[in-house]
C-alpha cells in the first residue's frame, strides 16, 4: 500500500532503503534511539529489522518526503508465542517532521495493518517524557497499562522510566470509525 499527502509518501520498507534508514537513524538525537529499542544506528541491526520484514515478523511502512525517510513504523508480531495475538506498534519520526501529522498517518497505518492482520491487541512502548507520542497513541484509544521504573539506560547510563500502553481492538470500534479506518 502507497499513501500519498501533500508531501509524504508512505510506502512498505524494501530492501533497497537500507542505507537511507541507516542515515535516518544516525541523524536522529541520541534519546530518540531509545524508542527504537534497539540501536538502528548499527547496519547489523537494521539488516536484523529488514530479515524480520522478509519473514514477515514485522511489517513496516517508511514516510518519504523529497527522497528522504522522514519517519518509520513497525508492527512487530510473534506468531509463535503465546501472544501471538497482539501487536507492538513502534513508530518513529525525524525532528523536522514532527507536529505535522507524519506520526498519525504511520501510527493509522500500523493500526490499519493490524486489523488486517486480525490483531486482537496492540501495545505501544515509551519513555515517559516522550509527551507527543503518549498523546498521540492516547488519541488512538491506548491507554497506560503498564510503568517500569528505571527500565532504559541511555548511551550515559542514565536510567529512564518505561510506559506500556495498550489497545484492545474489540473495544476499538468506533475508535476505528473515527480514525477512518473502517469498521
Amino acid at each position: 500500500m502507497t499513501t500519498t499527502t501533500d508531501t509524504i509518501t508512505l510506502r512498505a520498507l524494501e530492501s533497497s532503503d537500507e542505507d537511507a534508514v541507516l542515515a535516518f537513524a544516525r541523524g536522529l538525537p541520541k534519546h530518540d534511539l531509545l524508542f527504537a529499542r534497539r540501536d538502528l544506528t548499527e547496519p547489523r541491526v537494521v539488516r536484523a529489522w529488514f530479515e524480520a520484514v522478509e519473514a514477515g515478523e514485522i511489517h513496516s511502512q517508511i514516510a518519504v518526503s523529497g527522497g528522504e525517510i522522514a519517519g518509520y513504523n513497525a508492527l512487530i508480531v510473534d506468531p509463535h508465542s503465546w501472544s501471538s495475538h497482539v501487536g507492538e506498534i513502534r513508530i518513529m519520526v525525524g525532528e523536522k517532521y514532527r507536529r505535522h501529522g507524519v506520526g498519525k498517518m504511520l501510527a493509522q497505518a500500523a493500526f490499519e495493518k493490524a486489523l488486517e492482520l486480525g490483531l486482537a491487541k496492540l501495545t505501544a512502548s515509551m519513555t515517559v517524557d516522550q509527551h507527543g507520542a503518549i498523546a498521540l497513541f492516547e488519541d488512538m484509544g491506548f491507554r497506560g497499562e503498564a510503568l517500569l521504573r528505571d527500565h532504559v539506560k541511555t548511551h550515559e547510563g542514565e536510567t529512564c522510566d518505561l510506559a506500556i500502553f495498550s489497545h484492545d481492538m474489540a473495544q476499538g470500534t468506533g475508535r476505528r470509525s473515527m480514525l477512518g479506518l473502517g469498521q
